[in-house]
């Protein structure tokens, strides 16, 4: 039988700009991201308010502790997605324009897309029992996204891990510039309307470049330099990976509110098969050495939680959301002054 994880309500989040985020600012908070409390709460690490909150149990953290570790499959998913793509390219040459630009957003930046998000897996050491291991398998998978990255994501993934939101150190969070190239100086809601369309098309050079601005002392310089069409097959379906893609609703998904004031948001839909189960996003906040194979079942251990918590129904939805939604913009996400040990 399901139990819950001990855990505090979102409604915790003291947010003092809510609306003054619908006036094109960030929302910011006083109080430590939700997910060290859960997680802290959820293995037993400190009680919670017992009005509010289920309490701890030895058998619960013990279930949560099994779940965590590598999970073996990956390099096999791996191996195939790669083996796929290399196929595809392979043929690439022989195709019309049309086709090489549809198998390209279909297939090509689906599958880029999971790598983007075997690489995350791989940067929490869940693919294989040794650091090295890990680093391999992701340099294997950074193969058909073309730029070479999976090293130097770790660092700045595990900042926003263990400072979500925080200024100068979450890259994950659109920079100032951002918001007033998108939002501020916009003329009213069609022009918002268009450039957040327009970011959404190129976000991925938002979120390559991003890291160059905030924390330019942990991006390397080099620089690839091919043109054939089995490179360009590469780069279009990696573009297409990160642009107005359906699994690329992630990077919308996750982070920006929505609702309330909660800054975290799961998605337990079918496109988590291809995205090794990154929708379980609060989940994997909480439990972030737990592997994809085995976010789901925390939300079975601890459902009283994590049915309460707002969920985002559909990735493809929330880039229309985001797009047409004039209340939505690069503003809709928390900050915080200061990181928390």
């Amino acid at each position: 039988m399901a139990r819950s994880i001990p855990v505090r309500s979102h409604a915790l989040l003291k947010t003092s700009q809510i609306a003054a985020a619908q006036e094109r600012d960030f929302l910011f908070a006083d109080n430590l991201e939700p997910h060290a409390t859960r997680r802290n709460l959820g293995l037993g690490r400190e009680e919670g308010d017992p009005e509010s909150t289920p309490r701890s149990t030895a058998k619960t953290a013990q279930e949560i502790t099994k779940l965590m570790g590598p999970e073996w499959r990956t390099k096999y998913l791996v191996a195939a997605t790669v083996a796929l793509q290399i196929t595809l390219a392979c043929f690439a040459k022989s195709w019309s324009f049309w086709t090489f630009v549809a198998v390209a957003y279909i297939v090509g930046a689906t599958a880029n897309h999971s790598l983007f998000l075997a690489i995350h897996e791989l940067a929490h050491n869940l693919g294989a029992k040794s650091a090295s291991a890990n680093k391999i398998i992701g340099m294997v998978a950074n193969l058909p996204i073309v730029f070479p990255y999976c090293i130097t994501f770790k660092p700045y993934h595990m900042a926003h891990h263990r400072n979500q939101g925080v200024e100068g150190i979450d890259t994950d969070v659109p920079t100032l510039f951002e918001g007033y190239l998108i939002t501020k100086s916009s003329f009213g809601r069609v022009d918002h309307m268009i450039r957040k369309a327009i970011f959404m098309f190129f976000q991925i050079f938002a979120y390559a470049l991003r890291p160059m601005f905030i924390k330019p002392d942990l991006v390397p310089l080099d620089f690839w330099v091919l043109c054939n069409f089995f490179v360009v097959y590469f780069l279009l379906s990696t573009f297409f990976a990160g642009s107005i893609h359906p699994t690329a609703g992630h990077f919308i998904a996750e982070h920006y509110v929505m609702e309330g004031d909660a800054e975290t948001y799961s998605y337990y839909g079918p496109l988590n098969r291809l995205a090794y189960n990154v929708g379980y996003h609060n989940e994997h906040h909480d439990f972030p050495n737990i592997a994809w194979s085995n976010l789901p079942k925390v939300k079975e251990i601890a459902p009283e939680y994590y049915d309460n918590l707002p969920q985002c129904k559909s990735w493809p939805g929330a880039i229309l959301r985001y797009i047409f939604d004039d209340s939505i913009s690069p503003f809709s996400r928390v900050k915080r002054h200061k990181k928390y040990e």
